[in-house]
């Protein structure tokens, strides 16, 4: 399509050898932006696999948007070598399989490159490529826990706690999105690909940011602190007349802002708020203070008040009021795209934007095998050897 070829990653093909939730949302990053990939899976389907729930539902059809789709049965000889004839004219393929199986497929890294040295190979597994975890089985929940994640989500001595979203998948398939990107900008100057990876593991313990830091540098154990800010006081979350809000106050210039604006500027004087390393020694005394004031007034009235005297305020929403909110629709953040089978759909839009414009959804999720033909054809298979390969679960 026309609004594919505008787009700035039109150039390149993937080839998507993915499941589960990382690598798809590693595939997606690039073909938002208008990379042509081609979604590879077993013939006939496979329930339960991990694909993204059912093919018709919202997980399935949010997660393989903008694909072309064909069945290769990669555990047949002659599904490999079509694979390895695409292979030639790839820029990119991306799997997210156990460490062993590409090897056992005989589809590596080393192996492909051999048919194609330019190609761009991205490798997602749970632990690492090596390393005495390699072979474990990983998702989203293991990493958030060993991780260290959990161990700081929740509420003092609460226990652990898992993030609602599947964070560690959605990290690493983002990392390893940036991760090909950077390789293709390299093979500019090279002319060659490299094998870029990384791990659900990986990607959580570098989404831990400061908290990783408190350990790494200072040897501080980061505990659990429940809807408060770790470090940044008072930053939590408060009670209002009619419900809850976020206050983010953190910083000498915003907790003056926000002294001032409440009407309580002796609490900027009083010894036991007046600095930072203070007000996080004396964090539930400010919280037992400030609570009872910003009960005298309703959520609305503060998000206007102290967003208007430069305190950030919000309100706490649950998702369908987020997509009510007047910001969120302003931004454009759920797209329609229209699907053959299923009509027009409402998706979740990519969050970033060039020159104020966000990449548009182009075309729903494919269905299963739907453009084998036409990719087989581009090959140079006839229609009867075409139906062969069908016949013999080839394709």
């Amino acid at each position: 399509m026309t609004q594919d070829r505008a787009l700035p990653l039109a150039r390149f093909k993937v080839l998507d050898l993915t499941r589960a939730r990382a690598g798809p949302t590693c595939v997606r990053q690039l073909v938002d932006w208008g990379a042509q990939a081609i979604k590879i899976e077993m013939p006939g389907g496979r329930a339960g696999d991990g694909m993204g729930g059912n093919r018709h539902g919202f997980d399935f059809q949010n997660l393989h948007r903008n694909k072309k789709a064909m069945t290769l049965n990669l555990k047949h000889p002659e599904g490999v070598a079509i694979f390895k004839r695409l292979v030639r004219d790839a820029d990119v393929v991306v799997e997210n399989y156990r460490p062993d199986v590409k090897y056992r497929l005989g589809i590596d890294y080393e192996t492909l490159r051999a048919i194609n040295p330019r190609l761009v190979y991205g490798s997602i597994s749970g632990f690492g490529q090596e390393g005495p975890y390699r072979d474990r089985p990983g998702v989203d929940q293991i990493a958030q826990g060993m991780g260290g994640l959990m161990s700081i989500t929740g509420l003092p001595g609460q226990g652990p706690v898992r993030v609602g979203i599947p964070i560690s998948d959605l990290c690493a398939g983002i990392f390893l999105a940036q991760g090909i990107l950077v390789a293709l900008l390299e093979r500019e100057v090279t002319g060659e690909g490299k094998w870029v990876s990384t791990s659900l593991l990986e990607a959580m313990i570098s989404m831990l940011d400061f908290q990783a830091a408190r350990w790494t540098m200072c040897k501080e154990v980061p505990r659990q602190a429940g809807n408060n800010h770790p470090t940044g006081i008072p930053t939590g979350v408060f009670e209002t007349k009619d419900g809850l809000i976020n206050i983010a106050a953190a910083g000498d210039d915003l907790y003056r802002r926000f002294c001032r604006a409440i009407g309580r500027e002796d609490l900027l004087s009083d010894p036991r708020f007046a600095t930072s390393q203070a007000r996080s020694a004396n964090r539930d005394a400010l919280m037992a203070l400030l609570m009872p004031i910003t009960r005298q007034k309703t959520s609305a009235e503060w998000i206007k008040l102290l967003n208007e005297a430069g305190v950030p305020c919000g309100p706490i929403y649950t998702i369908d009021q987020v997509f009510a909110d007047p910001q969120v629709q302003f931004l454009g953040m759920a797209q329609t795209v229209h699907s053959p089978q299923l009509g027009d759909l409402s998706l979740v839009a990519h969050p970033v934007s060039m020159n104020g414009q966000r990449p548009p959804l182009r075309s729903a999720a494919p269905e299963l095998g739907q453009d084998n033909e036409e990719i087989l054809t581009a090959l140079g298979y006839s229609k009867a050897e075409i139906e062969d390969l069908a016949r013999r679960g080839v394709i």
